[in-house]
């Protein structure tokens, strides 16, 4: 097992086997040795340094459906709203006066935002703070709309693709959607130019180490610029309510 995480501090890569065997074979001393590793390696980067972003989450609606997810469009218990573009922008504002120098414009695929009112909002964002970068976090859309975003001013763009095992994702999510076109969008992001997050959910019904090894395999094929991995927790008012899977404790 120490000679896996050694391979895996020299190469940064493991193949899916010995990544099955190293999550399936993990104890609170081998836990503990990774964790050491990857403070190491973190502090070589990034020292002690703390990041913020102000996160501005401008609206709630959603035409999807995932079936984990409390915005899901179903949800009739769900009070809705959508912040206007002078909300958004005296959201960043104040929050340019607290310090804040990322902004992160985060929400459902709403398609009351159409591609018109978000490349003006991000041409106004960008205007009044030109320093701060701007970050998207609005889902899947057609390239040539990436494209405009990052036209207008957009840096960043927060696409987590869930899980890269298509049996998996059919369990998360309906049939109207597609891990083929969501792993597609990660590309045009990156082909584009914008600098991307990917990640992933732990925890969720049907994974498990074999399902995870594919996501790395996958993330390190992808090279984002940034991995969040939390904790899979279903609102209360999805179908996946009751499903939580806890891997491991």
């Amino acid at each position: 097992m120490k000679n896996l995480i050694e391979k895996l501090e020299k190469e940064q890569n493991l193949t899916k086997e010995e990544w099955v065997y190293l999550i399936e074979g993990r104890t609170p001393e081998i836990a503990e040795i990774l964790f050491e590793r990857a403070r190491e390696i973190r502090q070589q980067h990034y020292g002690k340094d703390v990041y913020i972003r102000g996160l501005i989450e401008f609206t709630n609606h959603c035409k999807n459906n995932c079936y984990y997810c409390g915005i899901r469009r179903s949800n009739e218990n769900l009070f809705r709203y959508r912040l206007t573009e002078e909300e958004i922008l005296d959201c960043c504002r104040n929050g340019y006066r607290l310090g804040f120098r990322t902004f992160v414009l985060q929400g459902g695929e709403d398609g009351w935002f159409t591609e018109e009112k978000m490349v003006a909002l991000l041409e106004k964002m960008k205007a009044e703070f030109p320093e701060c970068a701007i970050t998207l976090s609005i889902g899947e859309r057609e390239k040539k709309e990436y494209q405009a975003y990052f036209n207008a001013g957009a840096n960043r763009f927060l696409l987590r693709h869930e899980t890269a095992n298509d049996a998996h994702y059919r369990y998360l999510h309906p049939e109207e959607l597609s891990l083929a076109h969501r792993k597609n969008c990660l590309w045009n992001l990156r082909e584009i130019g914008y600098q991307v997050g990917s990640g992933i959910m732990v925890g969720s019904p049907g994974q498990g180490a074999e399902q995870l090894a594919e996501d790395l395999l996958f993330l390190k094929e992808l090279n984002p610029h940034m991995v969040g991995i939390g904790p899979f927790i279903p609102h209360k008012d999805t179908p996946l309510q009751r499903k939580r899977q806890v891997l491991w404790n």
